[in-house]
């Protein structure tokens, strides 16, 4: 059984404090077991990038929810928008925190004038899947490539010689 859902307000950080980096701290890790949280300086990187709006969902008492990055960014050819890292506490998954925050991250790439938004999820997390595809988001068939720039120096050359 789930709980009913929550009254959750959605706002955007203009500032960190304590309380954003305690719960920042609290959230990653229920992201990624591979991430460490950013600290206050990571944190002021984000909310002060013009490309990035980090949004936190708060509970009718203030509590901080859950979080997402909005990403925009203008291209030669649009602007582009992508929602990520998005984590809902655990104790508040099933309540309607995801789907706000998602609403409100639609909202404002509208808002800047992207066309399309972008996401990516692992299949694993089945929940956040199943909400964003009631959402309207739709499956397309691309390659997503990555290039793991850490640990470029430890791939050898085209002579097969590693890297210095």
């Amino acid at each position: 059984m789930t709980e009913p859902a929550a009254t959750v307000a959605v706002e955007a950080a203009t500032e960190v404090t304590e309380e954003l980096v305690s719960a920042v701290a609290r959230l990653v890790p229920q992201l990624s077991r591979s991430s460490a949280p950013p600290g206050p300086v990571e944190l002021a990187d984000v909310i002060h990038s013009p490309a990035t709006k980090l949004l936190i969902a708060r509970s009718e008492t203030g509590d901080i929810l859950g979080t997402l990055t909005l990403v925009t960014f203008r291209i030669p050819t649009a602007i582009r928008a992508l929602i990520e890292d998005v984590v809902v506490d655990e104790r508040a998954r099933g309540r309607g925190v995801g789907e706000a925050l998602t609403a409100a991250a639609l909202a404002t790439a509208r808002e800047a004038g992207a066309r399309t938004v972008d996401l990516t999820s692992r299949p694993s997390r089945e929940a956040a899947n199943r909400l964003y595809q009631r959402l309207g988001f739709e499956l397309r068939e691309t390659n997503v490539y990555r290039y793991d720039l850490a640990g470029e120096l430890d791939r050898p050359t085209e002579s097969g010689a590693m890297q210095e």
